[in-house]
C-alpha cells in the first residue's frame, strides 16, 4: 500500500463504526461458519472428518502457541490483508468496480486463496478454502471493510485448532 501510495482505507483498513461490534460479529460469524463447514458442508463434499495435515495437534500443547499465533496473525490479519484487501484493490484498478468486475475479483481471489491451501491440506483443504474465499470475498465486495473479516478468519482457524487439539473433529 505504501509503495503504490494506496490509502489504507482502499484495502479495507477503514475504521469500523464500532470496534466492539466488529470484533464480536467477526468472532461469532467465524466460529459458527467453521462449525457449519465442518459439520455440514465438508461431509457433503465427501471430505475426511480428520484433517491429516494438522492431526499432529491432537493433545499437543507445545504446538498450540505457534498455531494460535498463525491463526490470528498469519491467517486472520495476513491472509485477509492480501487476499481481500490488497488483491481486491489491485484487481479493482485493473478490471474496475462494476458488479461484474467484483464477481470476477471474488472468483479470482478465491481460486488463488484455495490454491495455496492445496499444498498443505490437499483437495479437501482447497475445497474448504474456495468456499471460505467466496464467502469472505463476497462480504468484502459488499462492505469494503476488512476488520470484521480478519476477526472472522482468526476465529474460524482458532475453532479448527480447538477442534483438532481436543480431538473433536470426527464428532
Amino acid at each position: 500500500a505504501e509503495r503504490s501510495r494506496t490509502p489504507w482505507p482502499e484495502i479495507g483498513y477503514a475504521r469500523p463504526r464500532s470496534w466492539i461490534g466488529s470484533v464480536a460479529i467477526g468472532l461469532a460469524f467465524g466460529s459458527a461458519f467453521k462449525l457449519l463447514m465442518k459439520a455440514v458442508v465438508m461431509p457433503l463434499l465427501g471430505a475426511d472428518p480428520l484433517n491429516p495435515a494438522y492431526h499432529y495437534l491432537v493433545g499437543n500443547a507445545a504446538a498450540l502457541p505457534g498455531m494460535v499465533f498463525a491463526s490470528i496473525v498469519v491467517a486472520g490479519f495476513g491472509e485477509e490483508t492480501v487476499f481481500r484487501g490488497y488483491l481486491f484493490e489491485r484487481l479493482g484498478k485493473l478490471i474496475g468496480h462494476s458488479p461484474g468486475a467484483k464477481i470476477v475479483t471474488v472468483l479470482l481471489t478465491s481460486i488463488a486463496f484455495a490454491s495455496l491451501h492445496y499444498f498443505d491440506q490437499g483437495w479437501a483443504g482447497a475445497q474448504q478454502a474456495t468456499i471460505t474465499g467466496l464467502v469472505f470475498g463476497t462480504i468484502f465486495a459488499f462492505t469494503g471493510r476488512i476488520w470484521t473479516l480478519m476477526c472472522a478468519h482468526a476465529a474460524y482457524d482458532l475453532m479448527a485448532v480447538a477442534m483438532i487439539y481436543w480431538g473433536l473433529e470426527s464428532g
